[in-house]
């Protein structure tokens, strides 16, 4: 299934895409669905903890709506939002070994650990706000978001996968010169609040694709293009540590809870990469573009992962 939210005159409405058209799930309930179900319906977080009680009902929405023709609507005239608000997002960068060789060196043992505010959540179609107060080094990084289904805390790896609901994709969009001051030395220091929070810095969407669509989320094609010029483009498989591992490593941390979500790090090709003055190193694959410089007002960045979709979104001036 692939999970959506919009808005329709105002109101976030929990959608499914089915082909070409969006199915709504409150209007596509059949007749006797419980109280409790329907409730559900109406929120995405909601929905994710019903667990498979809520991917059922989901599923006998889409099954009444094909069947009757109710609750359907053009998906290309829908205005979807990010498909849920997360109660906390947690984040790994420097799980690409690409990403890692195009900037300062650093060693860990274990995955890095930051955290993004949901305050930033946009959507698709929503704009990037370029705040020279707050940065003039502004990049982009697409990365695979995990989205947790059950709860749980020291979760085994063998048994984490089992704890997820789906996947999304999300934008760690990052103010490079807040993130990375380089010593004279030429070492480095990093300031990831201030470098990863502010105002739509974390565009999420299009979807949440459910756990039983994508059966290996090390399996998939991943691409960053920039007013159409190819950026990023790597694997998933290529990850340093996979996405249960991740899960593994967080929910040592804190209990994980049905709607938090994982974003598991971006490969190279960032902009930071091409930028010697924050100790980037110019990338040598030929495959991609390399920047130019980071992104600007009227810039259009897509985000592509397979399976899951295109979460496309144009930067704007403060």
């Amino acid at each position: 299934m692939k999970l959506v939210r919009y808005d329709r005159n105002g109101a976030l409405r929990l959608g499914m895409i089915d082909g070409e058209h969006l199915v709504d799930l409150l209007d596509a309930c059949p007749t006797g669905t419980p109280p409790a179900v329907i409730a559900a319906m109406s929120d995405m977080t909601r929905l994710i903890a019903a667990g498979e009680e809520g991917l059922k009902a989901a599923g006998a929405a889409l099954a009444a709506s094909r069947e009757s023709g109710g609750g359907r609507i053009p998906l290309a005239g829908a205005k979807l939002r990010a498909p849920l608000d997360p109660s906390l997002i947690l984040c790994s960068g420097e799980n690409y070994w690409d990403h890692r060789d195009e900037k300062p060196e650093v060693t860990r043992k274990d995955p890095e650990f930051f955290l993004k505010t949901g305050l930033g959540v946009i959507g698709p179609g929503d704009e990037i706000i370029r705040d020279e107060r707050v940065t003039r080094k502004l990049d982009y990084e697409t990365e695979l978001l995990v989205v947790i289904g059950k709860p749980g805390r020291h979760i085994p790896r063998e048994r984490a996968l089992e704890h997820v609901f789906g996947y999304s994709i999300m934008n760690d969009v990052t103010a490079r010169d807040r993130q990375v001051t380089l010593r004279p030395d030429g070492s480095s220091v990093y300031n990831l609040g201030p470098g990863k929070n502010f105002d739509t810095c974390a565009p999420l969407g299009p979807s949440i694709v459910t756990r039983d669509e994508i059966p290996d989320p090390q399996a998939l094609d991943l691409k960053t293009l920039v007013n159409g010029e190819l950026r990023q483009s790597n694997s998933t498989a290529k990850m340093i540590w996979d996405c249960a591992r991740l899960v593994e490593f967080f929910s040592t941390f804190v209990t994980l809870q049905p709607g938090v979500v994982i974003s598991t790090g971006t490969p190279g090709g960032t902009a930071w990469g091409t930028d010697p003055e924050l100790g980037g190193k110019k990338p040598m694959r030929k495959d991609v573009v390399a920047p130019k410089g980071y992104l600007q007002p009227g810039d259009v960045v897509v985000c592509e992962i397979e399976r899951i979709g295109q979460l496309e979104n144009r930067v704007k001036s403060a």
